[in-house]
């Protein structure tokens, strides 16, 4: 008999199947009926986006949304565009990724210790959210955190994936409800800024692996792979 579904699990679940916002709704929808030419062959995913890696993970790796034709094309975070193209090799190098090639849920990729979200998980027209959308995201990203019960380090890629996980430790009283506002001065994003939370984590900051900041070089493998040892090395000290 089948183990019943973790809470994890029972999360992707709901996830994958809600309706809350109307409008990103109607364009992964329409993203994946339209398709883009190189994948014409592909059945488009185009629905809420679940989270994947290590269920017991200690680190989690947070994103801004999916890609329009990246993860709701595939269904899993960072996986088949060019951000998960530069991401994947390098949390290989780290040892966190069983191989370095993301293209699809049934590629046989693991993550080890690691759990990947994001603060939106429909892709948003010009990779643009809504604050509306964020905020009807959120109540995911609050149970999701509760139930990684030994996360220790998060990694927030990008500017709105640091500032959403602000707002998380905000609503769940960690740090003063003004964050990030208020307590923006003592939270300040970077790549590479690292901050030792009063719930005993650790937040590291990376600019988000998109072709926009990898191929002007505003990103590098290198930078990127620091930022993950550094999370490595934090999660083994704790």
């Amino acid at each position: 008999m089948p183990a019943p579904p973790t809470l994890l699990e029972r999360l992707n679940t709901e996830i994958t199947d809600c309706q809350r916002c109307a409008r990103l709704r109607c364009y992964c929808e329409a993203v994946g009926r339209e398709k883009r030419r190189a994948y014409r062959e592909w059945e488009y995913w185009a629905k809420p986006v679940p989270s994947f890696g290590d269920q017991q993970a200690r680190i989690l790796i947070l994103g801004l949304a999916p890609g329009a034709h990246g993860s709701n094309r595939t269904g899993r975070p960072f996986t088949g565009d060019g951000s998960g193209d530069f991401l994947y090799p390098v949390l290989y190098d780290a040892g966190f990724a069983s191989q370095p090639n993301a293209v699809s849920r049934d590629d046989g990729l693991r993550l080890d210790d690691c759990w990947i979200s994001s603060v939106v998980r429909c892709a948003p027209p010009k990779n643009k959210p809504g604050i509306g959308e964020l905020a009807n995201c959120a109540p995911f990203l609050d149970r999701e955190i509760a139930s990684l019960v030994h996360l220790r380090v998060i990694v927030c890629l990008g500017r709105v994936a640091f500032e959403g996980y602000l707002r998380h430790l905000a609503r769940t009283g960690v740090i003063g409800k003004g964050a990030p506002g208020g307590e923006k001065k003592r939270f300040v994003f970077f790549h590479g800024a690292e901050y030792e939370l009063p719930d005993h984590r650790s937040l590291l900051a990376s600019f988000h692996p998109s072709l926009q900041n990898t191929n002007t070089g505003k990103l590098t493998r290198p930078m990127l792979l620091r930022v993950f040892e550094r999370a490595k090395a934090l999660a083994a000290a704790t």
